[in-house]
């Protein structure tokens, strides 16, 4: 099997990984996602080597496998929750409470005092009325604000939904005082697929004027907390691990001395460690002039790559007929849905001889798949998962 699309491997050589080996030579009936533990693991410590003394808190929903979780608990991951599903989950793999952070904005009352009486005392927040729902369900809890953060660089920026603006959350820090909450820093987001440590230094700038500003009023944050963002092989050349998690750390320590830092990737952790095994289930062109093959998929934006949406992320696909000729063509998910098409503007170069049958593999697809599988649209079954 080769490789289509521009760029190179985010792995050493071009040699299958374990998971695709796997994918390989079993057969499924139904879209598969293939997952290998140990490359989590690997990745894991890959991106602690770089990031030293930084605490990893896992951003579980990019993969919630309970496998994924166990081994996480087991090399001393920290975990980002964003749900009371998912600190239950983390607490039924062994993970102490006080090593998960509840880090969505927006919460359920009801949630945070589980997540208090569990013995989680770290939460996210970026409105006032977050902190006033936080004090009352979880009395002198940590709390950090979120910052919105502008010039970001990454392929995949993210939007205003979550955090605020530095003036405001000045003003989140001193009511959150005046609640009886720990103020503890605060945290941001560089954006999805940043894909060279140089293109946080703006970011981090940004972050700092507001740090500053924050010290000048009289509160001695502690903790920031920089993210996700770490990025996955999808096409676009990207650092090593360790290199790229050095680099970030560097501008980090240079900005802000030796506070406490959280990084929270998720992406960067469980992408490579997981494919797709798929299969052809239509070979078609619209008219006898059609320049271009549709390529129809028995998966698509809806059992599992959401992540196509807009063509953001561009998924590697690998045949047994990849010594064959190539040619470009229009990729497609199976649905009843005009848009679960995969890649249109920006074809995919696959087999000319591709027919209905052939199995696929789609290539590091071990984040934001299987949690972003539709339980049954249009009757299909959701991604199933096997791990190895």
């Amino acid at each position: 099997m080769t490789m289509h699309d521009v760029g190179l491997p985010a792995r050493d050589d071009l040699s299958p990984s374990r998971a695709e080996v796997y994918a390989r030579v079993h057969a499924f009936d139904r879209p598969t996602l293939v997952l290998d533990v140990d490359r989590v693991e690997h990745n894991f410590d890959a991106l602690q080597a770089g990031l030293g003394d930084a605490h990893i808190h896992y951003a579980v929903k990019a993969n919630p496998a309970r496998e994924i979780i166990e081994r996480l608990v087991q090399v001393g991951s920290h975990f980002d929750a964003a749900s009371r599903g998912e600190i239950e989950l983390c607490l039924s793999q062994g993970a102490r409470a006080e090593t998960i952070s509840f880090g969505n904005t927006v919460k359920r009352p009801s949630d945070i005092a589980f997540a208090y009486e569990a013995g989680v005392t770290l939460f996210a927040a970026d409105a006032e009325e977050e902190l006033q729902k936080i004090a009352e369900n979880a009395p002198g809890a940590g709390v950090y604000i979120r910052l919105i953060v502008e010039n970001s660089q990454a392929d995949w920026p993210l939007s205003r939904k979550f955090g605020c603006h530095g003036e405001m959350a000045l003003a989140l820090l001193d009511r959150a005082k005046e609640l009886g909450l720990d103020p503890a820093g605060f945290s941001f987001h560089v954006g999805s697929q940043t894909r060279r440590s140089e293109m946080w230094g703006p970011v981090l700038d940004q972050v700092l004027a507001v740090w500053a500003a924050a010290h000048e009023a009289g509160h001695k944050l502690r903790l920031l907390n920089i993210g996700g963002g770490f990025p996955a092989f999808y096409g676009e050349v990207i650092e090593p691990a360790t290199a790229y998690a050095a680099g970030v750390m560097r501008q980090v320590r240079a900005r802000f001395g030796d506070v406490l830092v959280m990084a929270e990737p998720g992406r960067g952790m469980v992408a490579d460690a997981g494919v797709i095994a798929a299969e052809v289930l239509l070979v078609s062109r619209k008219s006898a002039n059609e320049l271009h093959r549709w390529v129809y998929l028995d998966i698509g934006k809806f059992s599992g790559l959401a992540e196509t949406m807009d063509e953001a992320i561009r998924y590697q696909f690998a045949t047994p007929r990849d010594h064959e000729a190539m040619g470009p063509c229009i990729l497609a998910g199976p649905s009843c849905d005009s848009a679960d098409v995969l890649y249109e503007k920006k074809m995919v170069s696959l087999p000319v001889g591709l027919t209905a049958g052939d199995r696929v593999v789609i290539r590091n697809c071990g984040a934001y798949t299987s949690s972003y599988s539709s339980v049954g649209f249009n009757g299909f079954p959701p991604l199933d998962v096997c791990v190895i």
